[in-house]
């Protein structure tokens, strides 16, 4: 399935009465955004380590790391990570892998 139409699929988190407070900024703890909305797009066979994503009610995405669920999240627009993804299905992020 085509990553950036899964990413669609994902529904905006509603901002609860505590979010509509909060600033939300890249490295933010990812608790500060609740613990609903979250999905594992990229969850595979590595032992539960997996990427979970948070589509914002404002259309961003906040990415954290599953096995640490309070630890920081990272912040994107849709056009950075529509970016990163075709950037990664084009083969340019494979020095990661190496």
């Amino acid at each position: 399935m085509d990553r950036i139409k899964e990413m669609d699929r994902i529904k905006p988190q509603s901002r609860t009465h505590s979010q509509s407070h909060i600033r939300v900024y890249n490295g933010m703890p990812a608790r500060e955004l609740g613990s609903e909305g979250w999905h594992k797009p990229w969850s595979g066979g590595n032992g539960g380590n997996c990427l979970e994503a948070m589509k914002l009610a404002d259309g961003r995405i906040a990415v954290r790391q599953s096995t640490d669920p309070d630890g920081p999240a990272l912040i994107y627009t849709p056009d950075e990570m529509n970016a990163f993804i075709e950037g990664a299905k084009a083969g340019v992020a494979d020095f990661l892998l190496s």
